[in-house]
């Protein structure tokens, strides 16, 4: 008598578990911890050795209530020391506000730069081999970060930051090598799309972002390592997850994706999946992909070039650039990046600062798990809505909050809660992460039910079809990181400018980025994807024959992962 086999759905095996966990703690946690790292506590006193304390010379600064005075932050305080050790006079104002901003800034930059190299990378190295290749590019800054106090250089610090902003390039260096790695789960025959656990590794991403952040916010606190001596420590902590990943990957299989197809190893790709399902049958998926290659060879791609001039994709390409610009342009990088700063000008002690950014870290998660809980109930476009009226009101109640605090004390309090509102705002809708990709290969039906992460990444993939969606989210990983790195840049000069006014271009970007949302984006929820491409297709003003075929069969052919020249 035949024995039945024990049932796929639901098992979750250890082999997956520990590989999701390897993979996203080197990738979409280094993004996490090093945008909120460089958050450091505030110190209070006379500054460094030999220097005066910096005052602040803007009149909309000083009007706006924005008190900098004796405060230094720690790693500003060992510029300052530093270039007074070797020049014998304290640094310029001006001059270390661009010192400072250039530190920030360099980790979106070294993330565009990433971008650019991860096609070739993973193509020639396979997914599990860019990943491990990727520790470099945190273990070598965390070395060098933790020795530059010893060697009085915080150039090591600006150089560090551009490396790990390679390493950090979640999209593709860590996520989508991740993806290829992990899988959605398999389709189980008979039925139109498993529900096992692949909603959950969809999660990850976003989970280990949130994780990193705060994480930063704890071992940052003054207690801690957010002090003169113990901030080495701090930023060289972004190395130990590198480092647990590039000791326990070795022991996961590569993709089977990736081995099967471009590597033409089919044994190989074979007993990795036995390894990463838990069950020795696995013909079914070898199969699936091979048909999945098949109909990704027959129906091709489309590249950036092709995707900026073909008017059928018009509109959904204005509206990814629209919907990711907003989510950085709106300040959210502001607020990670300078927190502390915002704080001491809503009036908050130098002391206490720390623990409201913790504050704000547990805010960050819980309105992350509201999200995650309600996208499917509430839908993306309302959620989107809601979150950048947040934002935006908070915005602009923040600016009154800064001018006025001098006239009624109390207001200092409602600074704090609109920095909280924000963040909230800003957690249920735009998010703040660069989505991966989708897998490629996956059929549309399975690609729409990974999707469980930040809502923007849920409308991104929707509303493209698989030819086109490659280029897509190419597109998609250079507008983040670019206004990434125009924000960090940039914001601390126009907050020294014109102090509390330096919200309202966030609170009108805010606006604008919700009117386009309510005026183009449809709602996606229920809505399969040539359904909403048809939408688009009215607005482009073409029409999309081929759809037709699509619409009336029950899933278009699955594609499979050819080669990934994407950022």
């Amino acid at each position: 008598m035949e024995v039945p086999s024990p049932p796929r759905e639901g098992r979750l095996r250890p082999t997956l578990v520990l590989a999701t966990l390897s993979a996203a703690f080197g990738s979409a946690f280094q993004y996490g911890y090093n945008i909120a790292v460089v958050n450091t506590p505030h110190k209070v006193g006379a500054g460094p050795r030999g220097c005066r304390p910096l005052q602040v010379r803007s009149r909309a600064a000083q009007s706006s209530g924005l008190r900098w005075g004796h405060v230094l932050q720690v790693l500003k305080s060992f510029y300052n020391d530093t270039y007074f050790a070797r020049h014998g006079t304290p640094m310029d104002e001006k001059q270390l506000l661009l010192l400072w901003s250039c530190t920030v800034a360099m980790f979106p930059l070294g993330g565009l730069l990433g971008s650019l190299l991860v096609g070739g990378l993973v193509d020639k190295c396979g997914r599990k081999g860019t990943l491990l290749i990727n520790n470099i590019f945190a273990i070598v800054p965390a070395i060098l970060m933790g020795v530059s106090k010893v060697a009085k250089a915080f150039e090591l610090i600006i150089l560090s930051r551009v490396l790990l902003g390679v390493c950090a390039d979640g999209e593709d260096i860590g996520i989508m090598p991740c993806r290829h790695l992990l899988q959605c789960p398999p389709h189980v025959p008979g039925r139109a799309g498993s529900q096992e656990p692949q909603g959950h590794s969809g999660n990850n991403d976003e989970v280990f972002v949130i994780v990193g952040v705060f994480l930063a916010q704890i071992f940052s606190l003054q207690a801690i390592l957010g002090n003169p001596t113990g901030w080495p420590v701090l930023l060289a902590l972004t190395g130990v997850p590198a480092l647990l990943q590039l000791l326990s990957l070795p022991f996961f299989p590569e993709s089977p994706r990736y081995t099967l197809i471009q590597r033409g190893d089919e044994d190989a790709a074979r007993q990795a999946l036995r390894k990463l399902r838990g069950w020795a049958d696995v013909e079914d998926e070898i199969a699936e992909m091979r048909v999945e290659d098949a109909a990704e060879r027959a129906e091709g791609r489309l590249s950036v070039l092709n995707l900026f001039t073909f008017r059928p994709l018009r509109w959904q390409l204005i509206s990814i650039i629209v919907l990711m610009a907003g989510q950085q342009l709106s300040g959210v990088n502001a607020i990670n990046y300078y927190a502390d700063t915002i704080y001491a000008s809503a009036g908050v002690a130098a002391a206490h600062s720390q623990y409201v950014t913790v504050g704000a870290g547990v805010v960050n998660i819980v309105m992350t798990g509201v999200s995650a809980g309600t996208v499917e109930w509430l839908g993306r476009r309302l959620l989107l809505l809601v979150g950048y009226g947040i934002c935006g009101s908070a915005c602009l109640v923040l600016t009154l909050a800064l001018l006025f605090q001098s006239a009624a004390s109390g207001l200092s309090y409602l600074g704090v809660i609109c920095v909280f509102s924000y963040i909230a705002g800003h957690s249920i809708g735009p998010s703040e992460y660069p989505p991966p990709a989708p897998r490629p290969g996956a059929g549309h039906r399975r690609i729409r039910e990974c999707l469980r992460g930040p809502v923007p990444s849920v409308v991104r993939t929707e509303i493209f079809l698989q030819s086109s969606r490659p280029a897509a989210f190419m597109v998609d990983g250079a507008v983040h990181w670019l206004t990434n790195f125009i924000v960090g840049f940039m914001f601390p000069s126009v907050q020294e400018a014109i102090g509390a006014y330096s919200f309202i271009p966030f609170a009108g970007i805010c606006l604008l980025t919700a009117v386009y949302i309510y005026v183009v984006i449809p709602e996606t929820k229920g809505q399969t994807f040539v359904e909403i491409n048809r939408v688009f297709a009215k607005r482009n003003g073409v029409e999309i024959p081929e759809l037709e075929e699509e619409a009336t069969g029950a899933e278009p052919p699955a594609s499979p992962p050819a080669k990934e020249t994407s950022f």
